[in-house]
């Protein structure tokens, strides 16, 4: 009997292709568009390539009809306002810059559609993500950077669970999106030609002030901008606005280059500093998941550590300094680590864990 797998299908090229080469593979594929942001005005979606929204369950159901697979849409805006949309105003409000993609993986994506696949009797869940999952010699499953460096996604991903990867498809991670566009041309299908997705899927203009200031009803105090010796230099329009490392949008005349080197959310300030202050060579992590390997167990482990998804990795040196803490000593000075932003640590192609920076 095939085994049964359930392919989260965006309406993407990606996501359809996935779901073809499990076919071709002898799977028993189910098609299913997971609806969790259906507000936004149909025309915007379809511009902006978002992954979620109404113009994406059209594209899907097409895409199964084409591929004579069954095609279900599944009710998940709970799940992804609970986990997805408060965490993120949550963290901006306390001045950290969360990233959504990284938790719509774990709790939605992952967590809530693979319980309910599982409950349909399915063995597994796919998706179109860039990244191939191996089970290493050690017993434990990882990713694998997919073959593809400048699509890779595995950064995104690190913080699923054993029992995620044991249950999870990614059969596109061994090829790279030329070859995906070719084949989805090759069989016929429509999106073929789809610009890839948006990263903030709920948020299509990116002004994501104005998001939180909406979702929230309340208007972002506005505070101070002061200098590393606490010289107030200037008004800021609320710490929403801001991340660490930003130059532009700050409307201070100072007469150089300056840039944003922390946010103090119990005062309300915004500390604005010089190029060189924005690169630092320690951070801390917290909230960790740990992948290829089971934990640290009080020795330090060589990596390289990628701080944001477009960080190309910088060797660094990890060791735990408290219960789930660890202290990440880099080389090189590495330029604007972000609170709320994950840190990722990898060995060789595999992704040994990562945490939330703090």
């Amino acid at each position: 009997m095939s085994r049964k797998v359930v392919v989260g299908m965006s309406g993407g090229v990606d996501s359809s292709v996935a779901a073809w080469l499990l076919k071709q593979q002898g799977y028993d594929v189910i098609g299913v568009t997971m609806q969790i942001w259906q507000d936004e005005d149909t025309d915007v979606q379809e511009a902006e390539g978002g992954c979620c929204g109404l113009s994406a369950v059209d594209d899907a159901r097409r895409v199964a009809m084409d591929l004579g697979i069954p095609y279900y849409v599944m009710n998940f805006r709970e799940e992804f306002r609970k986990n997805v949309m408060d965490y993120f105003v949550g963290e901006y409000v306390e001045g950290k810059t969360p990233n959504p993609c990284i938790a719509c993986n774990r709790y939605v994506k992952w967590e809530s559609l693979l319980r309910r696949s599982m409950a349909i009797g399915a063995d597994y869940i796919a998706t179109g993500h860039y990244a191939q999952i191996e089970q290493l010699p050690n017993g434990r499953y990882a990713l694998k950077t997919s073959v593809t460096v400048e699509k890779d996604q595995t950064y995104a991903l690190y913080n699923l669970t054993q029992d995620q990867l044991a249950h999870t498809l990614m059969p596109v991670g061994s090829f790279c999106k030329d070859e995906i566009r070719r084949m989805a041309r090759d069989i016929g299908l429509q999106v073929a030609h789809k610009p890839d997705s948006q990263e903030i899927c709920f948020i299509p203009d990116h002004d994501y002030a104005n998001f939180i200031e909406e979702y929230t009803g309340k208007q972002m105090p506005k505070g101070n901008f002061v200098d590393l010796q606490g010289n107030v230099l200037g008004r800021h329009e609320g710490i929403s606005h801001y991340t660490i490392g930003q130059r532009k949008g700050l409307n201070l005349s100072m007469g150089r280059p300056v840039f944003v080197v922390e946010i103090r959310p119990e005062t309300n300030e915004v500390v604005i500093g010089e190029g060189k202050d924005v690169f630092t060579n320690v951070l801390c992590c917290s909230k960790l998941n740990w992948m290829a390997v089971d934990g640290l167990h009080g020795q330090a482990m060589e990596v390289i550590a990628k701080i944001r998804y477009s960080h190309r990795g910088a060797p660094c040196t990890i060791r735990e300094i408290g219960p789930d803490l660890v202290e990440c000593v880099f080389h090189e000075p590495v330029r604007a680590a972000t609170p709320g932003q994950a840190v990722v640590f990898y060995q060789g192609d595999h992704v040994a864990g990562g945490g939330t920076i703090v």
